[in-house]
Formats: structure tokens, sequence, C-alpha cells
């Protein structure tokens, strides 16, 4: 079954530290492009950083950079998100992507969610 399942969201105080994980399972997540979005409420979700499977490129949306770093475990077929000096604004659902062409399909898959909130 192809699933992609992150966690690792949480309540933390301005300032603080969250990784995220994206997990998949029924597919290798190495021969993809993994994104990692996020959702605020009221607001129309957005690109926070991505991987590419074939340059290994990373790149961030420009308020997390710096802060924000993405990274890849092949051995353990997950993608995480470190997350520093996190901010209110920081606060959203964030959701893993996971997508590839092959020929003229798209693969494309999505997770389920894990919530971050900053708050004093």
């Amino acid at each position: 079954q192809v699933q992609l399942v992150e966690s690792g969201g949480g309540l933390v105080q301005p300032g603080g530290s969250l990784r995220l994980s994206c997990a998949a399972s029924g597919f290798t997540l190495s021969r993809y492009t993994v994104s990692w979005y996020r959702q605020a409420p009221g607001k129309e979700r957005e690109l926070v950083a991505s991987t590419a499977s074939a340059s290994g490129n990373r790149n961030y949306a420009d308020s997390v950079k710096g802060r924000f770093t993405i990274s890849s475990d092949n051995a353990e077929n997950t993608v995480y998100l470190q997350m520093n000096t996190l901010k209110p604004e920081d606060t959203a659902v964030y959701y893993c992507n996971a997508r590839r062409m092959i020929i003229a399909n798209v693969l494309n898959y999505w997770g389920q969610g894990t919530q971050v909130t900053v708050s004093s």
C-alpha cells in the first residue's frame, strides 16, 4: 500500500525547534521529488521546502531560509524537515508531498498532515 505519513508536529514556544518526519511505504522515496507544504487557517497551501531526486538540489521559501532544513534518509525511506527558530507565523498544518514523472504519467502522493503550533 502506497502511503506517506507525517509525524513530529506539536506545540512549541517561539524560538524553539521541531523536526518533522515524512515516512514512505509502498514506494522508494528517493526516486521522487519530495516537498513540504504548509497551510495556515484561512490561507492557501504554500511550498516550504523541496528536495529534488535527480539533482539533489534543495529549495526553500524565502520565509524559512536559514531556519528550516530538508534532508533525507534513504535507508529509512524518510524525509525530514528540521525547523529552528520557529515563529508564530510558522503555525500551520504541514504536509509532505512526493512527486515523480514517468513518461507521461505523474505519480503524486500526499500525507495526511501534521499540526505545528508556535505559541507562548
